[in-house]
């Protein structure tokens, strides 16, 4: 387990030293066996369009690490509105209300451990297995026929200017935007401290919820779980480094992301070799592959919903 000793010049660099990317367009077809979410480079696209973000982002990252510290969290009691937007061109796209419902559904179990794989989680991390307590309610879905077939990664489907559809009410409802994003890119989130008029989680109408158009490996809603988590702040648990970090004090340090479902014990190569946590919803290994937040996470979470915090808005 890894302890968590970063400075403020750490955090600056943290978030300002990404490589810089653009759209992705050109992956091909063996993407799609891949979990591949966009949020680290659309977070890498954001901060070298605007040199603020880097800051608001260090300063989020130290009230968190300060909440976490004084335990001056939200005691499980935050529940989300979700605004679902869908954006459709085929009538498979304009997905349906019960496909919706099962997305949210699975929202409630995983954050909440009531999946039935929760039990899965191996003994070496049964103390630190969280029920995150945090409930997810569908407050409205709002349709919009497009003429495009795919909206790629650069908020196109949250501007009006562009076809898409604005967020409603951002800093009080978690929107999510369904629709086909292209180039093997299941999903992509904004991590707090963006703008409030591209704020949410965009997801491929393939990997959202149980039904209808949902596409094994991932038909189990855990793209929207792990999405969310990015919007509540935490990252790949592989720091998206090479033995990098999360962040997370109680997530082991894992070498790169893991694909499929590894089988246990799978050790990194990182100091120490540890067992890597695959199992946590942070990892990239397929839907039924995860199950788990840590308790670590949880604290990471809760803590941008306290007064003062990222998020404080959906807070109580």
């Amino acid at each position: 387990m890894k302890k968590i000793l970063l400075t403020a010049t750490a955090f600056l660099m943290l978030f300002s030293c990404q490589n810089d990317t653009t759209e992705s367009t050109t992956q091909n077809a063996t993407a799609f066996t891949k979990r591949s979410c966009a949020s680290q480079d659309v977070l890498a696209a954001q901060l070298k369009a605007d040199p603020t973000l880097a800051l608001r982002m260090n300063q989020i990252e130290a009230f968190t690490q300060n909440a976490m510290l004084t335990n001056r969290l939200v005691n499980g009691k935050v529940e989300i509105p979700v605004v679902v937007n869908v954006l459709y061109l085929t009538t498979a796209e304009n997905i349906s209300l019960t496909q919706i419902q099962s997305q949210i559904n699975v929202l409630n179990q995983d954050f909440n451990a009531t999946n039935s794989d929760f039990n899965k989680v191996p003994s070496l991390f049964s103390g630190v297995k969280a029920n995150v307590g945090i409930t997810f309610v569908l407050d409205q879905v709002i349709r919009k026929s497009t003429t495009k077939t795919s909206w790629g990664t650069t908020d196109t489907m949250k501007k009006t200017t562009y076809g898409g559809l604005a967020p409603t009410s951002p800093t009080t409802k978690l929107n999510l935007w369904v629709c086909t994003i292209g180039g093997g890119i299941l999903g992509y989130a904004q991590f707090p401290g963006g703008a409030s008029s591209t704020d949410g989680v965009a997801i491929d109408s393939k990997y959202f919820g149980l039904s209808g158009t949902a596409s094994a490996p991932y038909n189990l809603g855990r793209t929207a779980t792990h999405e969310v988590g990015h919007w509540m702040n935490l990252r790949h648990i592989w720091g998206d480094a090479n033995c990098g970090s999360d962040l997370v004090s109680d997530t082991p340090t894992h070498n790169d992301a893991n694909y499929g479902v590894p089988a246990y014990p799978h050790y990194s190569t990182c100091s120490g070799t540890p067992v890597e946590m695959t199992m946590n919803y942070m990892d990239y290994t397929d839907d039924n592959g995860m199950y788990m937040f840590s308790n670590g996470q949880k604290s990471r979470m809760a803590a941008i919903f306290v007064s003062g915090g990222a998020r404080s808005g959906f807070g109580i």
